[in-house]
Protein backbone atom coordinates (compact mmCIF):
# COMPACT_ATOMS: atom_id res chain seq x y z
CA UNK A 1 0.00 0.00 0.00
CA UNK A 2 3.03 1.65 0.92
CA UNK A 3 4.57 1.24 -2.56
CA UNK A 4 1.46 2.39 -4.39
CA UNK A 5 0.85 5.68 -2.56
CA UNK A 6 4.75 6.44 -3.45
CA UNK A 7 4.15 5.84 -6.75
CA UNK A 8 0.74 7.78 -6.81
CA UNK A 9 2.91 10.55 -5.52
CA UNK A 10 5.68 10.44 -8.01
CA UNK A 11 3.41 10.57 -10.77
CA UNK A 12 1.32 13.45 -9.69
CA UNK A 13 4.67 15.59 -9.11
CA UNK A 14 5.94 14.83 -12.44
CA UNK A 15 2.62 15.96 -13.86
CA UNK A 16 2.44 19.28 -12.21
CA UNK A 17 5.83 19.64 -13.53
CA UNK A 18 5.12 19.12 -16.81
CA UNK A 19 2.10 21.09 -16.75
CA UNK A 20 4.31 24.15 -15.11
CA UNK A 21 6.68 24.20 -18.01
CA UNK A 22 4.08 24.17 -20.52
CA UNK A 23 2.52 27.15 -18.99
CA UNK A 24 5.96 28.54 -19.06
CA UNK A 25 6.41 28.27 -22.66
CA UNK A 26 6.02 31.21 -24.97
CA UNK A 27 3.56 31.05 -27.45
CA UNK A 28 5.05 29.74 -30.92
CA UNK A 29 4.98 31.91 -33.56
CA UNK A 30 2.64 31.31 -37.05
CA UNK A 31 4.37 28.89 -39.00
CA UNK A 32 5.24 30.35 -42.68
CA UNK A 33 2.59 30.10 -45.18
CA UNK A 34 2.71 28.13 -48.07
CA UNK A 35 -0.77 30.21 -49.42
CA UNK A 36 -1.16 31.31 -53.58
CA UNK A 37 -2.26 34.63 -53.26
CA UNK A 38 -3.40 34.45 -57.31
CA UNK A 39 -4.91 31.24 -56.29
CA UNK A 40 -7.25 32.76 -53.33
CA UNK A 41 -8.20 35.71 -55.56
CA UNK A 42 -9.22 33.43 -58.41
CA UNK A 43 -11.40 31.53 -56.12
CA UNK A 44 -13.29 34.61 -54.88
CA UNK A 45 -13.89 35.66 -58.31
CA UNK A 46 -14.18 39.44 -59.80
CA UNK A 47 -10.28 40.56 -59.54
CA UNK A 48 -9.26 39.61 -63.02
CA UNK A 49 -7.56 42.98 -63.52
CA UNK A 50 -5.87 42.71 -60.18
CA UNK A 51 -4.68 39.18 -61.17
CA UNK A 52 -3.73 40.49 -64.25
CA UNK A 53 -1.25 43.35 -62.51
CA UNK A 54 0.13 41.05 -59.86
CA UNK A 55 1.76 38.75 -62.59
CA UNK A 56 3.27 41.20 -65.54
CA UNK A 57 4.53 43.13 -62.60
CA UNK A 58 5.55 39.54 -60.58
CA UNK A 59 4.38 41.29 -57.50
CA UNK A 60 2.06 38.24 -56.49
CA UNK A 61 5.95 35.99 -56.55
CA UNK A 62 6.89 38.49 -54.32
CA UNK A 63 4.22 38.44 -52.17
CA UNK A 64 4.23 34.76 -52.52
CA UNK A 65 7.67 34.33 -51.39
CA UNK A 66 7.38 36.19 -48.54
CA UNK A 67 4.91 34.45 -47.27
CA UNK A 68 6.67 31.45 -47.70
CA UNK A 69 9.90 32.94 -45.63
CA UNK A 70 8.81 34.74 -42.83
CA UNK A 71 6.06 35.10 -40.24
CA UNK A 72 5.37 38.71 -40.39
CA UNK A 73 2.31 38.22 -43.11
CA UNK A 74 1.25 40.46 -46.14
CA UNK A 75 -2.38 42.32 -45.93
CA UNK A 76 -3.09 43.06 -49.87
CA UNK A 77 -6.28 45.39 -50.75
CA UNK A 78 -7.83 44.28 -53.56
CA UNK A 79 -9.98 46.40 -56.10
CA UNK A 80 -12.62 44.29 -57.89
CA UNK A 81 -12.68 44.86 -61.56
CA UNK A 82 -15.68 47.21 -61.43
CA UNK A 83 -13.40 49.40 -59.38
CA UNK A 84 -10.97 49.25 -62.17
CA UNK A 85 -13.79 49.68 -64.54
CA UNK A 86 -14.49 53.06 -62.82
CA UNK A 87 -11.02 54.48 -63.61
CA UNK A 88 -11.08 57.26 -66.00
CA UNK A 89 -10.30 55.87 -69.49
CA UNK A 90 -6.78 54.90 -70.44
CA UNK A 91 -5.36 55.79 -66.80
CA UNK A 92 -3.38 52.01 -66.75
CA UNK A 93 -1.68 52.71 -70.16
CA UNK A 94 -0.48 56.15 -69.39
CA UNK A 95 2.15 55.01 -66.80
CA UNK A 96 4.79 53.21 -67.39
CA UNK A 97 5.34 49.61 -66.24
CA UNK A 98 7.68 50.74 -63.27
CA UNK A 99 4.96 53.11 -62.29
CA UNK A 100 2.61 49.69 -61.89
CA UNK A 101 4.55 47.95 -60.01
CA UNK A 102 4.35 51.12 -57.38
CA UNK A 103 0.97 50.76 -57.92
CA UNK A 104 0.23 47.21 -57.05
CA UNK A 105 2.90 47.44 -54.06
CA UNK A 106 1.22 50.55 -52.70
CA UNK A 107 -2.07 48.12 -52.15
CA UNK A 108 0.44 45.45 -50.24
CA UNK A 109 1.56 46.28 -46.30
CA UNK A 110 4.33 44.02 -45.45
CA UNK A 111 2.52 43.04 -42.37
CA UNK A 112 -0.31 40.68 -41.27
CA UNK A 113 -3.20 43.22 -40.30
CA UNK A 114 -6.72 41.78 -38.63
CA UNK A 115 -9.84 44.33 -38.92
CA UNK A 116 -9.54 44.99 -35.55
CA UNK A 117 -5.74 46.12 -35.75
CA UNK A 118 -6.59 48.73 -38.06
CA UNK A 119 -8.62 50.27 -35.12
CA UNK A 120 -4.81 51.15 -33.30
CA UNK A 121 -2.34 51.27 -35.88
CA UNK A 122 -0.66 54.73 -36.53
CA UNK A 123 -0.95 56.57 -39.23
CA UNK A 124 0.67 56.92 -42.38
CA UNK A 125 0.62 52.97 -43.20
CA UNK A 126 4.15 51.72 -44.39
CA UNK A 127 3.28 50.35 -47.59
CA UNK A 128 5.52 48.09 -50.23
CA UNK A 129 5.66 50.94 -52.52
CA UNK A 130 8.07 52.66 -49.90
CA UNK A 131 8.67 54.57 -46.88
CA UNK A 132 5.04 57.09 -46.53
CA UNK A 133 6.62 59.62 -44.26
CA UNK A 134 8.65 61.61 -47.82
CA UNK A 135 5.33 62.19 -48.32
CA UNK A 136 5.30 60.35 -51.79
CA UNK A 137 3.07 57.20 -50.84
CA UNK A 138 0.63 58.23 -47.95
CA UNK A 139 -1.97 55.40 -47.07
CA UNK A 140 -4.02 56.26 -44.10
CA UNK A 141 -6.44 54.42 -42.44
CA UNK A 142 -9.61 54.91 -40.11
CA UNK A 143 -12.15 53.09 -38.64
CA UNK A 144 -15.79 53.73 -37.44
CA UNK A 145 -17.36 50.70 -35.96
CA UNK A 146 -16.45 47.30 -37.95
CA UNK A 147 -15.90 49.73 -41.19
CA UNK A 148 -12.48 50.43 -42.15
CA UNK A 149 -11.76 53.77 -44.39
CA UNK A 150 -8.64 54.47 -46.80
CA UNK A 151 -7.47 57.80 -48.16
CA UNK A 152 -4.32 58.16 -50.30
CA UNK A 153 -4.42 62.16 -50.95
CA UNK A 154 -5.97 61.10 -54.47
CA UNK A 155 -9.14 58.64 -53.26
CA UNK A 156 -11.29 57.54 -50.44
CA UNK A 157 -11.76 53.96 -50.46
CA UNK A 158 -13.87 51.16 -48.07
CA UNK A 159 -12.87 47.63 -46.99
CA UNK A 160 -15.76 46.08 -48.49
CA UNK A 161 -15.52 42.77 -46.96
CA UNK A 162 -12.67 39.96 -45.73
CA UNK A 163 -11.88 37.85 -48.97
CA UNK A 164 -9.61 35.88 -47.24
CA UNK A 165 -7.62 35.29 -43.82
CA UNK A 166 -5.22 32.65 -41.85
CA UNK A 167 -3.01 34.97 -39.52
CA UNK A 168 -0.71 34.74 -42.11
CA UNK A 169 -2.33 36.49 -45.27
CA UNK A 170 -5.35 38.68 -45.21
CA UNK A 171 -7.04 39.92 -48.11
CA UNK A 172 -9.09 42.72 -48.56
CA UNK A 173 -11.52 43.63 -51.54
CA UNK A 174 -12.08 47.45 -51.74
CA UNK A 175 -14.32 49.45 -53.59
CA UNK A 176 -11.68 51.97 -55.06
CA UNK A 177 -8.50 51.17 -56.85
CA UNK A 178 -5.90 52.82 -54.65
CA UNK A 179 -4.41 55.73 -56.00
CA UNK A 180 -0.58 56.84 -55.13
CA UNK A 181 -0.41 60.53 -54.46
CA UNK A 182 3.08 60.29 -56.17
CA UNK A 183 1.92 58.84 -59.40
CA UNK A 184 -1.51 60.41 -59.85
CA UNK A 185 -1.37 63.37 -57.43
CA UNK A 186 -1.54 67.06 -59.28
CA UNK A 187 1.21 67.86 -61.55
CA UNK A 188 3.35 70.89 -60.39
CA UNK A 189 2.87 74.25 -61.18
CA UNK A 190 5.02 75.76 -64.12
CA UNK A 191 6.95 78.38 -62.85
CA UNK A 192 5.96 81.96 -63.76
CA UNK A 193 7.35 83.34 -66.99
CA UNK A 194 10.35 86.08 -65.88
CA UNK A 195 9.31 89.96 -66.78
CA UNK A 196 11.01 91.73 -69.98
CA UNK A 197 13.90 93.94 -68.77
CA UNK A 198 12.70 97.59 -69.47
CA UNK A 199 15.19 99.45 -71.87
CA UNK A 200 15.94 103.08 -70.23
CA UNK A 201 16.62 106.13 -72.21
CA UNK A 202 16.08 110.01 -72.18
CA UNK A 203 16.20 111.46 -68.72
CA UNK A 204 15.63 108.24 -66.88
CA UNK A 205 18.65 107.00 -67.66
CA UNK A 206 21.18 106.69 -65.18
CA UNK A 207 24.38 108.72 -64.85
CA UNK A 208 27.17 107.37 -67.31
CA UNK A 209 24.45 105.14 -69.12
CA UNK A 210 26.01 105.07 -73.18
CA UNK A 211 22.26 105.37 -74.19
CA UNK A 212 22.67 107.58 -76.64
CA UNK A 213 19.19 107.77 -78.24
CA UNK A 214 17.69 111.10 -78.80
CA UNK A 215 13.50 112.60 -79.07
CA UNK A 216 12.42 114.00 -81.57
CA UNK A 217 12.23 117.39 -79.45
CA UNK A 218 16.09 116.81 -78.75
CA UNK A 219 16.54 117.13 -82.49
CA UNK A 220 14.30 119.45 -83.54
CA UNK A 221 16.00 122.13 -81.01
CA UNK A 222 19.21 121.01 -82.41
CA UNK A 223 18.29 122.00 -85.76
CA UNK A 224 17.12 125.32 -84.71
CA UNK A 225 20.29 126.15 -82.76
CA UNK A 226 22.58 124.82 -85.87
CA UNK A 227 20.26 127.14 -88.28
CA UNK A 228 20.62 130.03 -85.97
CA UNK A 229 24.15 129.74 -85.78
CA UNK A 230 24.61 129.68 -89.63
CA UNK A 231 22.31 133.15 -89.61
CA UNK A 232 24.72 134.86 -87.10
CA UNK A 233 27.93 133.73 -89.49
CA UNK A 234 26.29 135.16 -92.69
CA UNK A 235 25.45 138.86 -90.55
CA UNK A 236 28.81 138.97 -89.23
CA UNK A 237 30.43 138.22 -92.95
CA UNK A 238 28.08 141.15 -94.47
CA UNK A 239 29.09 143.51 -91.86
CA UNK A 240 33.11 142.91 -92.60
CA UNK A 241 32.70 143.19 -96.30
CA UNK A 242 30.58 146.68 -95.38
CA UNK A 243 33.49 147.83 -93.84
CA UNK A 244 36.18 146.75 -96.02
CA UNK A 245 34.38 147.80 -99.23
Amino acid sequence: MAVLSFFTFFTLIIFLHSATVSAQSPAAAPAPSATNVTAVLEKAGQFTTLIKLLKSTRMADQIDTQLSTSNQGITLFAPTDNAFSSLKSGTLNSISEQQKLALMQFHVLPNFYSVSQFQTVSNPLHTQAGNSNDGQFPLNVTTAGNQVNITTGVVNATVANTIFTDNQLAVYEVDQVLLPLNIFGPAAPAPAPSAPKKSVKGADAPSGSSDTSTTPDASAAMGLKHHGMIAVSMGVAAILAAVFL
